[in-house]
């Protein structure tokens, strides 16, 4: 029967003895706009431009809507919208702001299954994670935000939180849904008013959760989403008007904001890319660790900026481990998103799945042993095999390159020290994991290395109370509990 992740519950794949292939989840009850305008002062917008381009289902090329593309102009609008609504907003009792909040989560959960639907459509995972993870994390972002709305005298005692004002914000296309969650959630709390905009090949949550915003009856001009490429980005960035910018996505992207705003009193905080290594003792309890290992890089196809790239093992379970590895690694199952079955989704995009096949050609070449999975592809779609490479050096741009798909690069090590120097020497700084059975030696480790989180005998855990970001090139600032919230406050 089907394996489960250790760490999650999570079905995971099937052995070879039993193999099922449910129904795809049905698209039915799922109500999609042929055409999206923008959502500004709370009102669907024409771009100014007429301009629209299309959102494509990655697991089988075909167009799913169209797409407003927002212009400078169109910006501004909704920024004038954000500014106008926040005085009030930023003066509504908390108590009363927070109400707003819990009735955006409380849609959220009414309307899983059409978000978890349209989020695995859009994006290409596995539906399995967009019902489980992303869908109820989203909604418990609001709910935990929502409850710190009234509190935040007493989160910061001796300070006087303020709002902040207009928040410009900017998130990717790995985790729509939830990614909005992690910053309009925190802004709202806190009395701020935001301009939203997602990633132009995912933008149909972000889209869906501006109806919930209408349900739910914020006042106009509290939310604005715009839609749009990187231009529509930059306009954000670079409005006067905007008094927080709020990004993830690559470090590239994240030092252009940065340059942007020298100079300007815009505040900033700034997720980026992620090269994380996830490291196995001898003493570790090898079976979940493998089950981790798998977790840690092939969920969400390794579109994940804190996913598990580099494997680091010690010498004497190294062939135990890589066996193991690369037995449940043939269990994986590759395909239609929607089917329950499915482990590993669609690649989210034809440019991203060159990437990818462009830097496992880059592997060979530098000499790693190569290793995918045995599972065949769909004829039809963006898809990617689950692969590992061994024999890697610390040099390898595949060790050194955040590559963004189901890529692992393994390494071994006889000491603490060597492994602490090995996962250090990278210009990303954002998660880590750890796996041992002693408490002494996790305390050891996470002191000394440079990553924001670090997991100990697990991965990939998240919770709206805990902090998210990262040191280096991984950006500044976090996201998640009291953290998340300062962000988005002056405190006097």
């Amino acid at each position: 029967m089907g394996k489960k992740d250790l760490n999650t519950g999570l079905k995971l794949g099937v052995d070879s003895k039993w193999q099922y292939s449910p129904a795809p989840e049905s698209t039915s009850h799922i109500n999609l706009k042929k055409k999206y305008d923008l959502f500004i002062d709370g009102k669907w917008v024409a771009p100014s431009s007429g301009k629209y381009f299309d959102t494509i289902n990655p697991a089988t090329e075909e167009k799913i809507a169209d797409i407003a593309e927002a212009n400078e102009k169109d910006v501004d609008k909704a920024v004038k919208a954000a500014r106008k609504a926040f005085g009030p907003w930023s003066k509504l009792p908390a108590k009363e702001r927070a109400k707003f909040i819990y009735r955006i989560a409380r849609l959220i959960q009414e309307r899983a299954r059409e978000f978890s639907v349209i989020e695995s459509l859009d994006g290409g995972k596995a539906i399995r994670e967009s019902r489980d993870v992303d869908v109820p994390l989203a909604a418990a972002h609001f709910f935990y935000n929502a409850g710190w709305a009234d509190k935040l005298d007493y989160a910061f005692p001796g300070k006087k939180p303020e709002a902040i004002g207009v928040a410009g914000q900017i998130i990717p296309w790995n985790f729509p849904l939830l990614m909005a969650a992690w910053k309009l959630a925190p802004a709202l709390a806190c009395g701020n008013t935001v301009v939203l905009k997602p990633a132009e090949t995912t933008p149909l949550t972000a889209l869906k959760l501006a109806e919930l915003v209408q349900e739910a009856g914020l006042p106009d001009g509290v939310v604005n989403i715009v839609t749009g490429a990187g231009s529509t980005g930059s306009s954000i960035v670079n409005h006067n008007d905007i008094d927080k910018i709020a990004f993830t996505g690559s470090t590239g992207v994240g030092k252009i904001i940065q340059k942007s705003i020298v100079g300007t009193n815009k505040r900033a905080t700034l997720e980026l890319g992620g090269k994380a290594a996830n490291i196995i003792f001898e003493d570790a309890p090898i079976d979940q660790a493998v089950e981790g290992i798998i977790n840690g890089i092939y969920f969400n196809q390794g579109h994940v900026c804190c996913a598990g790239s580099r494997l680091f093992i010690e010498e004497p379970v190294y062939d135990q481990v890589i066996r193991k590895l690369k037995d449940r690694i043939n269990t994986l199952i590759v395909g239609d998103p929607l089917d329950k079955n499915t482990d590993i989704g669609a690649i989210n995009s034809k440019a991203q799945l060159k990437t990818i096949k462009d830097y496992i050609k880059i592997g060979k070449k530098e000499g790693a042993e190569f290793f995918e999975g045995s599972c065949s592809l769909p004829s039809k779609g963006f898809f990617c095999k689950p692969t590992l490479f061994t024999g890697v050096a610390q040099s390898n741009k595949i060790v050194q390159e955040e590559i963004f798909g189901p890529v692992l690069a393994v390494q071994t090590f006889r000491s603490v020290d060597e492994v602490i120097k090995k996962a250090n020497n990278t210009p990303y700084g954002l998660s880590a994991g750890v796996w041992t059975d002693k408490g002494s030696k996790i305390f050891n480790l996470t002191s000394q290395m440079r990553a924001g989180v670090v997991w100990a005998n697990t991965y990939n855990k998240f919770d709206p109370a805990s902090p998210f970001g990262g040191y280096k090139e991984s950006g500044f600032g976090r996201e998640g509990g009291l953290h998340g919230l300062s962000a988005y406050l002056n405190l006097n």
